[in-house]
Formats: C-alpha cells, structure tokens, sequence
C-alpha cells in the first residue's frame, strides 16, 4: 500500500464552482499549504473486481511532510519529514525508509509535496462531468512513475473522489470525507523515529 499511500497525498482542492478543473488544480497549488482528511480507499484489478478495501486519515503540509495512517484492515503509517519517506508496518515491526526524492520523483505525491514543478511533471487534461463531479487527469512524464494516471474528481467545494490507474490496469478508488484545508498542524507528527526491535530497511 505504501505507493498509493504516497498517491493519495494528492487530494484536497476548495474551489469555486465557475472555474475549469485545471484552473481550480493551479488554484489549490497556489492557496493550500496544509490539510487533513479521513478517507475511504477500494482496489480493484483489472478486470474491475474489487479486491481490497481501506479506510484512514491522513494530513500533509508543503513542502514534503505528510503523514498518512491506514486504520483497517491492518495498521500502515506513512510519514514523509521533507527529507525521507517512513513506511512503517505495525504487524511486521518493519520499517521502509527512503529519500524523499527518490520516493517521489514524478509521482502522484509530487502534485502536492512541492518538490517538483508540478506542470512539469505531469500532463494535465481534462475530463469533463462523470458522476456529477468535474474529472481532471494527470499523466506522468516520467515512464517509471508506477502509475499509468491519476484522475482527480473535483466539486465546487473541493476534491471528492480520486482515482488512480497503475501499469498493470489495476484501479485504486477514494473517498474523501471531513477535509480541512490549511489547518494548523502540530509539526510533531511529521516525524517518526523507529520504534526499538523495528527491523529497518532501505537508504540511509
């Protein structure tokens, strides 16, 4: 789950309702410095079967730091501390730790994470209205991204669905529920320090 975990960083856009979804996505970039959410995750394959269920809460602030917890159906924390990305499994009493910059690249994360030029990195168009939200779809530039595209379904009061498509057609859906945008967050939660007999693993 760590990938899309980093994926789903890409989410929160308050938005007025006249604009196009490209222009509400350069707005958010532009206005949210921090946010926080609770969500709902569904992983289908590729032919559409659903296959994995997830729900969680998440928060970030650019550039770089965000934490993301997985609370069923198992227990997955994500921290990102603007230099590493932290992916810490409870169950196992592992931890994965890699620079924030190989971790992201052109990933989804770097919609928001500030580390990229966003435009850059990705080729936007859009959609148009499915499911009466506005869809807005991002390409990565960079082939080995992981993802194939990532579509972001937008209302006038911000983003509620997103939708990410990997290499393999597998189709990971959210839902999104509770946001706040630009809230004060406490800066300690964007640190993570290995719990002792956690085995970790990855780039120093």
């Amino acid at each position: 789950m760590g990938r899309t975990a980093l994926a789903l960083l890409a989410l929160l856009v308050a938005v007025s309702a006249q604009a196009s979804s490209l222009e509400r996505f350069e707005r958010y970039l532009r206005t949210t410095h921090s946010a926080r959410a609770d969500f709902e995750q569904q992983v289908f394959d590729a032919r559409q079967a659903l296959i994995q269920t997830a729900t969680g809460h998440f928060a970030f602030e650019r550039p770089g730091r965000f934490r993301w917890v997985y609370v069923t159906p198992m227990r997955q924390l994500i921290v990102g501390d603007g230099a590493r990305v932290w992916i810490y499994d409870e169950d196992l009493a592992q931890v994965t730790v890699r620079r924030l910059a190989s971790a992201l690249g052109s990933t989804p994360a770097a919609l928001i994470s500030g580390s990229t030029d966003v435009m850059q990195a990705f080729v936007f168009s859009e959609l148009g209205l499915r499911d009466s939200l506005e869809w807005l779809e991002a390409k990565p530039r960079d082939a080995e991204s992981g993802f194939d595209r990532i579509r972001l379904g937008m209302s006038a009061v911000g983003v509620e669905a997103m939708e990410l498509v990997d290499h393999f057609g597998q189709t990971t859906r959210l839902r999104f529920s509770n946001v706040e945008r630009n809230p004060v967050l406490d800066p300690g939660r964007f640190r993570f320090t290995p719990p002792p007999g956690t085995d970790v693993l990855g780039e120093p």
